[in-house]
């Protein structure tokens, strides 16, 4: 991840067209590298952390305010916590924080060693979290090794959930591989 950042440092303004826009020009005289392009900023654009959360996870504040996570409704009292870990959680954290507003009281996120100095230098500043967040970062893992802060951020995480009352909502975010045991078969 931090050397894909380094290495395209331009990628965000590439990937800010819409997935859905509507060519200007006819597709047929579009060249082969112009289809291209447009297939893989399409592609980018769809997977980008933010447009990912807004479409699945919508804060409705008409009548009784609900957090609406793809088709389920959650009521929400600013009793909303957050927690999360992975190399895309950051920009996932900011956008949440963003749709949850002061329904967002507290949260923790675990990501990689040195990704919001990656980020900065990508100028990819909308995936980093505003200065007073009410989300804490920890960075750890380097080289993706278990290391203090990573141990620090789980158990950060741990504490935060075990915290939590009935009546609170917890939202967990998640990036990257999903392990699959029969994978090594």
């Amino acid at each position: 991840m931090t050397s894909a950042l380094k290495a395209l440092p331009n990628i965000h303004r590439a990937c800010m067209i819409p997935a859905c826009r509507v060519q200007a020009s006819h597709p047929r005289s579009m060249s082969l590298w112009e289809h291209g392009l447009h297939l893989f900023r399409s592609a980018v654009g769809v997977v980008l952390p933010a447009p990912m959360l807004r479409r699945a996870l919508v804060l409705k504040t008409d009548g009784c305010p609900r957090l609406v996570v793809r088709d389920r409704a959650f009521p929400v009292r600013r009793n909303l916590y957050l927690v999360g870990f992975g190399k895309a959680v950051l920009g996932m954290a900011a956008e949440a924080e963003e749709i949850l507003g002061d329904h967002l009281i507290q949260g923790v996120v675990s990501v990689p060693h040195g990704i919001r100095a990656c980020l900065q230098q990508a100028g990819m500043e909308e995936m980093l979290l505003k200065p007073h967040s009410r989300i804490q970062v920890i960075e750890g893992a380097k080289h993706n090794l278990p290391d203090r802060e990573a141990l620090r951020a789980a158990s950060m995480i741990r504490e935060l959930a075990e915290g939590l009352t009935a009546d609170d909502l917890l939202l967990v975010l998640i990036s990257g591989n999903v392990w699959n045991p029969r994978s090594r078969e």
